[in-house]
C-alpha cells in the first residue's frame, strides 16, 4: 500500500507542477518552435526539468516528513545532494531552454552536479565481477583536507569511476531525447525495474524502492503532457536529468549498474556508435543529426508512436531479464544488447542509403 501510495503521489504532483511549468513556460515565451530534428508542427513549451525538480523535491520532502525517507541504504546527505543536484540541472537547463547554451556551457550544469553527489557521498567503491569476486576502487586515498579535525579523503579510482559514470547516463538520455514521451517512459521503465529488485527478498531495499518509485511517478507525471503529440518538452535540463537520476539510483540503490546497463543499453549503444562516427568524420560528437537509432526508425516509415513503444518494450524486456537473470548471464544479455544495436542501426543506414541513392 506505500509503495502504491508514492507512486501514484509523486505521479499526481508531477502531473500539477508540469501544468503550471508548461503555462509558465508559454507566458514567458520559452517554446522550442516549429523545426528542427523533432520535426514538430507547432511551439511547443520548454522546461520540463524544472516541472520535474519541483516535483521530485516535494516528494522527498513528503517522503521525509511522513519518516520512509531517509532509510538504511538513502542516507539525508544522499537526499540533499540529489535534490541540490537536480536543482542546478533544472536551473542550467532552464537557461539553455531560453537562452540556448554553447555546448560547453551546457556541460558545465551536469559536471557540477555530479561533483555535488560526490561530495554528498555517492560514489561506487567496489564493482562486481560477474565471473566472481568482486574488483575493489576504493583503495587509492588521499587526504584532502582537515576540518575541525575531521579528514576528507579523495577515493581517486571511486570519485573517477563515479563520474564517468554519472556523465555517461546524463549525456545518454540527453542523446535519446529526440521523440515525444520516449525518454520519460524510459526512466519510468527504469524506476519500477529498480524499485522491482530492490523489493526482492534477497536484496531487501525498500527505502532505494521508494526513492525509485518517486522518480519512476513523477516522470510519468510528466509522460502525460509528453507523449505524442507532446503538449510539453522535457528540455535541456529534464533531458539530462532522467539519465543522471537513474545513473544516481544505481549507485544508492547498492551498486545497480547492471540492472540500469540493461534498461539503457539500447540507447546507450546507439549513442557511443554515433559519437564514434561523429568523431571518425571529424565532427563534434554534440554536433545535432538524425543518425540516432530512434530517428532512423521514424525516417525509415515508423510512426513516433510504434518507435517509441518499440523502445519502451525492448526497454521493459532487458530490465525485468535483471530479476532473474545472475552474474554472467547479464553480460550476455548486455552483448545481445549491443549486437542488436549495431544489427539495427547497420541495415537502416543501408535503406537511408538506398532511398538517398534513388
Amino acid at each position: 500500500m506505500t509503495f502504491a501510495f508514492v507512486l501514484i503521489g509523486a505521479f499526481l504532483l508531477s502531473a500539477l507542477t508540469t501544468a503550471f511549468v508548461r503555462g509558465m513556460a508559454r507566458y514567458f515565451g520559452v517554446l522550442a518552435e516549429p523545426g528542427g530534428r523533432r520535426k514538430h508542427q507547432q511551439a511547443v513549451p520548454l522546461m520540463g526539468g524544472v516541472a520535474i525538480f519541483i516535483a521530485l523535491a516535494l516528494s522527498v520532502v513528503l517522503l521525509s516528513t511522513l519518516g520512509w525517507l531517509p532509510g538504511a541504504h538513502i542516507l539525508p546527505k544522499h537526499l540533499v545532494g540529489i535534490i541540490a543536484a537536480a536543482g542546478l540541472l533544472s536551473f542550467g537547463g532552464a537557461l539553455d531552454d531560453r537562452y540556448d547554451l554553447k555546448p560547453g556551457q551546457q556541460f558545465m550544469w551536469p559536471l557540477l552536479a555530479v561533483g555535488v553527489m560526490i561530495l554528498a557521498g555517492v560514489g561506487v567503491n567496489y564493482i562486481t565481477n560477474p565471473f566472481g569476486g568482486i574488483i575493489q576502487l576504493d583503495e587509492f586515498v588521499l587526504t584532502a583536507a582537515w576540518i575541525d579535525g575531521v579528514p576528507y579523503h579523495l577515493t581517486i579510482l571511486a570519485d573517477i569511476f563515479t563520474l564517468a559514470w554519472l556523465m555517461t547516463m546524463t549525456y545518454t538520455t540527453k542523446f535519446l531525447d529526440g521523440l515525444d514521451g520516449l525518454v520519460s517512459g524510459i526512466v519510468v521503465i527504469g524506476g519500477l525495474v529498480t524499485a522491482a529488485v530492490s523489493m526482492m527478498q534477497e536484496v531487501s531495499q525498500p527505502d532505494t524502492a521508494l526513492l525509485a518509485l518517486a522518480i519512476a511517478g513523477v516522470f510519468g507525471g510528466f509522460l502525460v503532457f509528453n507523449f505524442n503529440p507532446a503538449r510539453m518538452f522535457l528540455g535541456e535540463g529534464g533531458s539530462t536529468m532522467a539519465g543522471f537520476l537513474l545513473g544516481v539510483l544505481a549507485i544508492v540503490s547498492g551498486g545497480k549498474i547492471a540492472t540500469t546497463l540493461l534498461v539503457l543499453g539500447l540507447p546507450l549503444f546507439d549513442a557511443l556508435v554515433v559519437i564514434l562516427r561523429r568523431l571518425w568524420r571529424g565532427q563534434s560528437p554534440f554536433t545535432g543529426d538524425r543518425l540516432h537509432l530512434h530517428f532512423l526508425l521514424v525516417d525509415s516509415g515508423l510512426a513516433q508512436r510504434p518507435a517509441v513503444l518499440l523502445y519502451w518494450f525492448l526497454a521493459a524486456l532487458f530490465g525485468s531479464s535483471t530479476l532473474i537473470l545472475r552474474g554472467p548471464q547479464k553480460m550476455i544479455a548486455i552483448g545481445l544488447i549491443l549486437s542488436l544495436v549495431v544489427a539495427i542501426l547497420a541495415g537502416l543506414l543501408i535503406m537511408k542509403k538506398r532511398k538517398l541513392s534513388k
